[in-house]
């Protein structure tokens, strides 16, 4: 089905709330935002980039904001979409088309659509990287080959990690020698365990 039926579709199927989101789709196209369709909701965007999204469901249909942190929200309607997950979107919640008051609807509108021409995103920082605890036997190899050693090092954060699991996951002795024999040649050669893999 291409976009537009899927569009059509979502506002002219029966719904209890069929008026609401006709009412916001008027909203967002009076605008200026270019309607399309996406993760199962008419979209709307300006400059190739994602602004609100409308949903139905129900108990309630409303508006997502993609970069809705950046709203001053005078109204204090906005919600995290879910909590502890989303970091930048945020919601607009209606129950009846009587709560969609269309200046104040626009007025987030033409604030998220601002928001998005001056680049405003959320810069979401990065876990830190645990350390990698090297077991003794692989320790020991590269107290005795410099070069073993060097090569680990320059090896990612996650395939240095995945070295040190195929180690320490092996329950017997003789198996830890065997895998640390079967590495070496991988580890001098730059290469990650599962690179066969990820081709």
């Amino acid at each position: 089905m291409e976009k537009q039926e899927k569009l059509d579709k979502f506002y002219d199927e029966p719904h209890h709330f069929k008026n609401g989101v006709a009412a916001l789709r008027k909203l967002a196209l009076a605008c200026g935002l270019t309607e399309t369709y996406k993760w199962s909701f008419p979209t709307y965007i300006i400059d190739g980039k994602n602004v609100i999204a409308i949903g139905k469901f129900k108990t309630h249909f409303g508006i997502w904001f993609f970069n809705g942190v950046f709203l001053n929200d005078p109204k204090k309607v906005l919600e995290n979409a879910q909590e502890g997950k989303t970091k930048a979107m945020r919601h607009w919640k209606f129950l009846n088309l009587e709560e969609v008051n269309k200046t104040s609807v626009t007025d987030y509108i033409n604030e998220a659509i601002e928001n998005q021409k001056k680049g405003l995103q959320l810069k979401i920082s990065k876990k830190p990287k645990g350390k990698i605890e090297v077991p003794l036997l692989l320790t020991q190899e590269f107290n005795k080959n410099s070069e073993l050693k060097d090569s680990f090092s320059k090896l990612t954060h996650s395939k240095q990690q995945e070295y040190v699991e195929y180690i320490t996951t092996a329950k017997q002795e003789k198996t830890k020698l065997s895998r640390l024999v079967k590495i070496v040649p991988l580890i001098l050669a730059g290469k990650g365990l599962n690179d066969i893999y990820r081709k």
